[in-house]
């Protein structure tokens, strides 16, 4: 009987990884899987060593630094005397599973990652522990598969899970009407990011521009994504606001103002033009500065190579800037037609090939090899 050990550490990892041990048990319908995961893994028969709880807040406070060493070390504990795992499968959740990843080497224990960390545009002195620790990554993006692989990395291009992932959004109409929105004006949402940080220091750019636009035009109506993260009381804003229908404002919208990250992927997966902005502690920025290894910031301009969507980041991201930017995806149809073209090519080179599925693919063939 073959064991499989799954290390998530985030909503978006246990919903990914989830995918993973769904089609694991279709090949291989004897595998024991556990892990570490919430309501997504349990839903597929997975056994919670722990769920999210315990592993704390992100960051690097003494706190979280400890919290994790001592998890790591039980986990360790655990799969070494008790579970034995033919394989671990660590899935995102960069800062604990590199560190874990050390205590699964000395163990013996065969690991594999999905979701790596996105050492091709920061902190790439991380390739080492990667080297080192990690039998085989899954790699997301195309060009990423080469950076590994250059670096003597054994690694597998498998598809962005969001291709897969993302609902279809084709009822329009309905959505308009329910939450009483006009199917005659167009539609500009805004997307102000999920932290605190961002919503201190973009919120207010993203407003003072959207009230710019109202005073230059009267056919455009907004919508504000409220992250389920945040409070009524961290978001306060004088517009119409909607938790829980990212989706439908991503495809629904005729423009999209961004704070950088994921969001920009999904965006293009919908093929709906976009701005993003980002601005930030200057501390924090500064830092970014010296260990990053690119200077592009949407993942679609990234992935692409080339500068379809506009980039407004720290003392870029003007009102003003933001505002004629919006102006022009509304009115400038070449414009539109650029940054869908950076979409659909996004699309395209991220695959539609299950990606799921190839990661359990993977993972059955080394259970197979395995003694």
């Amino acid at each position: 009987m073959k064991k499989v050990f799954i290390i998530t550490g985030e909503y978006s990892g246990d919903k990914h990884a989830s995918g993973v041990a769904r089609e694991l048990k279709k090949l291989c319908p004897s595998v024991v899987i556990e892990g570490v995961g919430e309501s997504n893994l349990e839903k597929e028969g997975v056994k919670l060593f722990c769920n999210h709880a315990k592993m704390g807040k992100v960051g690097l406070t003494p706190k979280t630094i400890l919290n994790h060493l001592f998890l790591g070390l039980k986990i360790v504990k655990y799969l070494k005397e008790e579970f034995k795992p033919d394989l671990v499968l660590l899935v995102d959740y960069g800062a604990f599973n590199l560190q874990i990843s050390k205590q699964l080497k000395k163990a013996g224990i065969k690991t594999f990652y999905f979701i790596p960390p996105q050492i091709w545009a920061s902190r790439k002195y991380r390739l080492k522990t990667i080297k080192k620790n990690i039998d085989k990554v899954f790699t997301i993006f195309p060009f990423e598969k080469e950076f590994y692989e250059s670096q003597g990395i054994n690694s597998e291009f498998v598809g962005h899970p969001l291709v897969d992932e993302l609902p279809r959004c084709d009822n329009k109409n309905e959505f308009f009407q329910k939450h009483g929105l006009d199917v005659n004006k167009k539609l500009v949402s805004v997307f102000p990011g999920s932290r605190i940080f961002e919503i201190n220091y973009l919120l207010k750019i993203f407003i003072k521009a959207v009230k710019l636009i109202e005073k230059s035009r009267n056919d455009v109506q907004f919508v504000f994504s409220h992250a389920k993260s945040l409070s009524d009381y961290d978001f306060k804003i004088p517009y119409k606001e909607l938790k829980d229908e990212n989706y439908e404002l991503l495809a629904y919208s005729d423009a999209l103002m961004l704070a950088s990250g994921t969001v920009a992927l999904e965006a293009a997966m919908y093929e709906t033009p976009m701005l993003i902005a980002y601005r930030g502690p200057l501390f924090f920025y500064l830092v970014y500065l010296l260990v990053r290894n690119i200077k592009k910031a949407c993942l679609v301009n990234i992935i692409t190579k080339q500068d379809y969507v506009d980039e407004f980041l720290m003392y870029d991201a003007k009102p003003n800037k933001i505002a004629n930017c919006i102006n022009q995806i509304l009115d400038d149809n070449k414009k539109r037609q650029h940054i869908i073209e950076g979409c659909k090519k996004t699309k395209e080179l991220l695959s539609s090939s299950h990606c799921v599925l190839k990661v359990a693919q993977s993972i059955e063939r080394e259970l197979k090899e395995a003694k």
